[in-house]
């Protein structure tokens, strides 16, 4: 395994192969003011890497750090302008990993909370361990989730579920979350999350990749129904490989 450094503490950026890891290194994942620009840093150096895993080191994530936090956004309330500028950075975070052109996958142990589930609400694939639980606690904050979890969420888990979790802001564990269709696997431990989250990594670094960025692209694209499905067209007009198809049939 190689390391590459993300130019900050609370991320660590590791490769083996084609596959990628970013890893949430801070105390129980507490996302604070370091978290947000450390994130693109370390996106910058994904190189040639096919697939991208996040997960936590201690668990996945708290949420936001509040009280490192507090005193940046406390001066602005009231101000749009300033208000919009402190959390840019947020913002640019999530979808520096929402528009990423290779799949993404979240490994969630423990507690998956506020924006760290919101930021889990960008990657491609989610999967998770027995102990993990899904909050959205902010109402009981007296603020709005605002870092596109309430414009993801319910694409992902339908309308009702989104508000169930935005609205009363209680946790579901990881069976609900599975049946919800927040993530698609539980495994019983955090070592058989992690261990399952890498073996299919490696399964989708072995694919063709522009066949995964057009998959990808596809599913996310909102345009019309009929726009969209053209633009799949030409994404194969454009990326197909006679080599890759030949290939496949022959398996």
């Amino acid at each position: 395994m190689t390391t590459r450094a993300s130019g900050a503490a609370p991320v660590r950026l590791t490769r083996q192969g084609p596959v990628a890891t970013l890893t949430l290194t801070p105390p129980k994942g507490a996302l604070g003011p370091d978290f947000w620009p450390a994130v693109p840093a370390a996106l910058a150096d994904l190189g040639d890497a096919r697939v991208l895993i996040v997960r936590g080191e201690h668990l996945f994530s708290v949420g936001l750090d509040v009280k490192a936090t507090a005193p940046q956004l406390a001066p602005l309330i009231g101000s749009e302008a300033g208000f919009l500028d402190a959390v840019q950075a947020m913002h640019g975070a999530i979808e520096a990993l929402a528009a990423l052109p290779v799949p993404v996958i979240a490994a969630v142990h423990g507690w998956c909370i506020g924006a760290g589930l919101e930021l889990i609400s960008a990657c491609d694939l989610r999967l998770c361990s027995a102990d993990a639980r899904f909050s959205l606690p902010e109402v009981k904050l007296g603020i709005t989730a605002d870092l596109g979890g309430l414009q993801r969420l319910p694409r992902l888990i339908g309308l009702g579920r989104a508000a169930h979790l935005a609205l009363t802001a209680e946790p579901i564990d990881a069976p609900t979350a599975e049946r919800w269709g927040l993530v698609t696997e539980v495994l019983d431990t955090p070592d058989a999350l992690f261990a399952r989250a890498e073996a299919l990594a490696a399964q989708l670094a072995a694919l063709p990749a522009a066949a995964l960025e057009g998959t990808k692209r596809s599913l996310h694209d909102p345009a019309p129904h009929h726009e969209a499905m053209l633009g799949a067209v030409r994404w194969n007009a454009r990326h197909m490989s006679v080599q890759a198809l030949a290939a496949a049939l022959k398996k």
